[in-house]
């Protein structure tokens, strides 16, 4: 116990160095997450929102921060919003934060692919955005919804300047309409904005049985900061007004889906590796090489566990259930008055 306290102070300390965070702002009651300043490994965050969804993962996850909920009510939507050049926002305190502890760059392409494949026939919503990367991932019911979301830079500027945006309504302060760093900020407010006035007007998605998925990158944040520094007025502005949009969006994504969403927030000052895309050298050999030289036994699915005990239990019910109905068959007393034995009684008497 001792050990196990000593590593949780030293990655705590660790985690407090780097001083990024995971914050959850909104979630129902059928998911528990403790409070508690345990560090979470910023490789495992998918996890996290894999295992809220009721999915399973592949390798067991011992972060104390999320406890075993309601297995029957799982909730409707997960929405995780990450936002780069800030390690901490000043969030509410209704929610919870947690220190993340190796940064590293992370996707919710798994928990994607799951709800993509076991809610095919019901077609989900899986937004995934980057707008200032201009990357934008949509299926489901998604791409009919949110067609008309403004995802190109092109798209986002002109989107500012249209009557209903939100430069009608939000307090610019030290930011400027007429630099393109703080428009690019400012579109990926407005896109936060649409994503919930789009769905707003689609209030069916939200009451369907098959869960949503929305994973938003902001990076407008990072940019002002290395155009006005960290220290200037702009960056505390626009931190500010951040962390108010963050806070609005989550209630209203929360309300929309009746209670039943988790929302989700990441900051991280800078990731601790890119995204390396893997190549292959057209010099490289294309000789198989033998990966396993001892002939070993191939490795069990993680599925193998269940699968085997519902085959194996199933198997000895049927068996118990043959044996006890063969026996009561063969030891029935043809003198009972029942359906099998009436024709046959009659018959014997009339002979």
């Amino acid at each position: 116990m001792g050990v196990q306290m000593a590593l949780w102070l030293v990655s705590a300390l660790v985690a407090g160095i780097s001083a990024n965070e995971f914050s959850v702002l909104r979630y129902p009651e059928s998911i528990v997450f403790r409070e508690g300043s345990w560090p979470i490994p910023g490789e495992r965050i998918p996890d996290v929102a894999a295992l809220s969804m009721g999915f399973s993962i592949e390798e067991d996850l011992s972060w104390p921060g999320l406890a075993v909920g309601d297995l029957f009510r799982r909730p409707r939507a997960t929405v995780l919003v990450t936002v780069t050049g800030i390690d901490k926002l000043t969030l509410p305190k209704n929610g919870i934060s947690y220190p993340v502890e190796n940064a590293v760059p992370f996707s919710l392409d798994g928990v994607a692919n799951a709800i993509h494949t076991l809610f095919s026939e019901e077609t989900p919503v899986v937004v995934q955005l980057a707008p200032s990367e201009e990357r934008v991932y949509m299926v489901g019911k998604a791409n009919s919804v949110f067609e008309d979301l403004s995802v190109t830079l092109r798209q986002l500027r002109n989107r500012l300047f249209q009557e209903n945006s939100i430069l009608a309504s939000l307090p610019l302060n030290s930011l400027s309409r007429n630099n393109e760093v703080d428009l690019l900020f400012l579109s990926e407010l407005q896109v936060l904005h649409d994503i919930t006035s789009l769905l707003s007007r689609h209030k069916h998605l939200a009451k369907d049985h098959s869960p949503d998925l929305y994973s938003l990158e902001l990076s407008g944040l990072e940019e002002i900061g290395k155009r006005y520094g960290e220290d200037s007025q702009q960056f505390k502005d626009a931190s500010q007004i951040l962390a108010d949009s963050l806070q609005k969006f989550a209630d209203e994504m929360y309300n929309l889906y009746g209670g039943n969403a988790v929302v989700e927030v990441v900051t991280v000052k800078t990731f601790d590796t890119p995204f390396v895309r893997k190549s292959r050298s057209i010099l490289q050999s294309t000789q198989p090489k033998d990966e396993n030289p001892y002939n070993l036994g191939y490795e069990y699915n993680f599925n193998y566990a269940v699968v085997f005990n519902i085959v194996f239990w199933m198997m000895i019910a049927l068996t118990i259930a043959v044996i006890v109905i063969s026996y009561n068959l063969w030891n029935m007393d043809p003198g009972y008055d029942s359906i099998i034995y009436r024709m046959t009684n009659q018959k014997i008497r009339m002979d």
